[in-house]
């Protein structure tokens, strides 16, 4: 077995740097079956979606425990080579080979082959290169049609090392699904599926000459493989009518993990789609024999009706957890009180440390404005995060040095004591604002009147039984969710395991006791997503 290259100085710090700065932007981050990854000296091409540009590369190169794997080495357009900044160093010092793409030389056709040399002298050595086999980040929930590169360097790989029998060589497809991409202290869950492995011997259809439909066959799989662990959707209002649907099966509070979340997501997005009127109109125009069922019709007025139902709740700025549960006067103005004073002593607490802070959210609140005026929505929204990785970190520094400029003769303690206090109040603010969103929510009620709460808890109560049907139905899905879920909290990879999770102890240093995985850092509850362009 080959032993993999020597780890860079900066690809290690660079590593280190970023799992931090993930950590903040991101409330959680969920790494699914880390153990499947082949280990160091196994050549392995590890092949992602690719909705959130450099961010994604980051993701995986933290996501994957360096006593398994002590190097990824990445690939990016060669259009970010090249420059003085700090993305261009950062790609450049990470060993990244650089890509040439169609559509950044005017269409015309690019010589890639001394990059694809590189890959393959990696592999043999037994490393492992990661590939977008997407070929460009996007903002839009599909997962646009893979490319045959990725299978195209199986086949090479195995057929210069053909005379070799332990030659192998794996593919390790995953799933990276973001709650909210571009969003502070939002989740995102990383699935690694299991690995794909080639040998001459085994698979000496991949040897050349090879034939292009094994070429689109394997690429097909790797496709099956990724969708079958995220949200593929066709449209954003299709992920938002979905995760109506999770949370109104599984009730606000259920002890679900993240996976768990987005598999059930998921599982409502292709029901949906199975039905979706809009396509199996388009192929009736392309002389496609198409019946609607009833079970069609049925479902994609489900779909509808759950739209207009969230808009009605996001009108009046309600979640759908008090309408399943109602509330007293009484009972309402007391968590009002109880809400507000939490909020009002966790906002005291951190002002200091939001004087710290402050410069980072200007900085990238600027950086940001100015970058989503360069170009439309569908081409500019993939890159938000990566620009307030960048940006919040060199800010977050400058603050950092800055305190210890300023407080010399006691900088061995401001050293350790700005990061800790900046930390504190993340955190601090974090359940401050969720006090302060749940106030409003409650306040709302009051405003909302009762004649119109019980118009939308008839509303409600009809698309539960509804979506109970559907889900129990024709879904398979568990009838009673919450117990479900109680009983297999704590075994699923990516819940905390401590008291925390029974809600025995409120306040965590480590992160937020979420009830609701698309939450965010926020005054109001994030439901909407920018149109696709």
């Amino acid at each position: 077995m080959a032993k993999g290259s020597t780890t860079p100085w900066s690809y290690i710090l660079i590593r280190l740097l970023f799992k931090f700065v993930l950590k903040i932007f991101y409330g959680t981050i969920v790494v699914e079956n880390a153990d499947i990854i082949p280990k160091t000296g196994q050549p392995c091409i590890v092949c992602a979606n690719h909705p959130n540009s450099l961010t994604d590369a980051l993701l995986l190169v933290t996501s994957m425990p360096s006593k398994t794997r002590n190097m990824l080495r990445l690939t990016a357009k060669s259009t970010q080579f090249g420059h003085r900044t700090f993305t261009s160093w950062l790609i450049e010092s990470a060993g990244t080979v650089p890509i040439k793409r169609r559509k950044d030389y005017s269409g015309s056709e690019v010589d890639n082959s001394q990059a694809m040399d590189k890959l393959m002298d990696a592999l043999e050595l037994g490393d492992a290169v990661c590939l977008f086999p997407e070929g460009a980040s996007r903002y839009h929930p599909t997962i646009a049609p893979l490319k045959t590169g990725v299978a195209r360097i199986v086949s090479d790989v195995l057929s210069r090392n053909r005379d070799d029998p332990n030659f192998s060589v794996s593919i390790l497809t995953c799933s990276i699904t973001y709650m909210h991409r571009q969003h502070f202290r939002s989740d995102v869950l990383v699935t690694f599926n299991p690995p794909m492995t080639f040998t001459p011997k085994d698979n000496p259809e991949l040897l050349a000459p090879v034939q292009y439909d094994e070429i689109r066959a394997l690429t097909a799989r790797m496709q099956q493989q990724i969708s079958s662990r995220t949200i593929d959707s066709p449209s954003w209002e299709f992920v938002r009518s979905a995760k109506m649907a999770t949370r109104m099966y599984a009730p606000l509070g259920t002890l679900m993990s993240l996976g768990e979340y987005v598999r059930i997501t998921r599982t409502f997005v292709e029901a949906f789609k199975a039905s979706d009127d809009t396509q199996k109109s388009k192929r009736i125009v392309e002389d496609q024999s198409i019946d609607f069922t009833k079970e069609d019709i049925e479902l994609n007025q489900l779909r509808r009706d759950l739209k207009y139902y969230q808009d009605r709740l996001v009108r009046w700025g309600i979640k759908d957890d008090r309408i399943a549960r109602p509330l007293s006067f009484g009972t309402i103005t007391m968590r009002m009180v109880i809400r507000l004073t939490w909020f009002i002593c966790l906002f005291t607490i951190s002002l200091p440390g939001l004087v710290l802070w402050t410069p980072v959210f200007i900085t990238t609140f600027i950086a940001v404005r100015n970058f989503k005026r360069t170009g439309p929505v569908w081409d500019t929204f993939d890159e938000i995060a990566q620009y307030k990785l960048v940006y919040g970190l060199f800010s977050g520094l400058s603050v950092w040095a800055a305190c210890i400029l300023l407080t010399l003769p006691s900088a061995a303690f401001t050293t350790f004591l700005v990061p800790a206090m900046m930390w504190m109040t993340l955190r601090w603010t974090e359940d401050a604002i969720s006090a302060f969103r749940a106030f409003m929510a409650l306040a709302r009620l009051l405003c909302v009147g009762k004649k119109t709460l019980n118009e939308i808890r008839v509303t409600r109560r009809d698309l539960h039984s509804r979506l109970m049907n559907l889900a129990v139905g024709t879904l398979g899905l568990p009838d009673d969710p919450e117990k479900f879920f109680v009983e297999r909290g704590g075994k699923q990879k990516g819940r905390v395991r401590s008291t925390w999770d029974s809600g025995a102890k409120y306040f965590s240093v480590r992160r937020r006791r979420k009830r609701d995985w698309n939450e965010t850092l926020r005054l109001y509850d994030q439901v909407d997503y920018p149109e696709d362009g």
